[in-house]
């Protein structure tokens, strides 16, 4: 009977660690973005992304699909650093959905000379490839 139980526990902390491996990375890859936003560099902050063009980005002006549609939104929007200031990110939530997917629920701050702005996102994040990546975005 101990033999069994100390199996499960085994088992168990086998499970738990991988999870934490995974959430681990997908934090790592979204500081990774707002390290990219910070320095001003876009086109790395999108390296997040799924680069497909069924990705999902849905924001104040709608439903956008695609990688490119959705890099290029962000450049009319931060034409410049006034524009895309200091991102402040925090993770509200980070729950796993599957063994591919996970759903995080954060908020978002911009502190900028053009003005503050900030609000709340929903990340559909799924792994491709290996690589941890949000296939959809809901950025309010």
């Amino acid at each position: 009977m101990k033999r069994i139980m100390i199996f499960f526990l085994l088992i168990v902390a086998i499970n738990s660690n991988a999870q934490t491996k995974d959430e681990t990375a997908i934090v790592n890859m979204l500081k990774k973005q707002e390290a990219a936003w910070n320095n001003g560099n876009l086109n790395k902050f999108m390296i997040g992304y799924w680069e497909n063009d069924s990705l999902m980005f849905i924001g104040k002006k709608g439903l956008t699909y695609g990688y490119d549609a959705t890099l290029n939104n962000y450049k009319k929007s931060y034409p410049d650093t006034s524009y895309m200031g200091k991102f402040t990110s925090t993770i509200i939530s980070l729950k796993k959905l599957s063994k591919s997917y996970y759903f995080v629920v954060g908020k978002w701050f911009l502190q900028r000379s053009v003005g503050n702005i900030e609000g709340h996102y929903t990340l559909l994040i799924k792994k491709i490839k290996k690589q941890w990546v949000i296939v959809a975005d809901h950025s309010s």
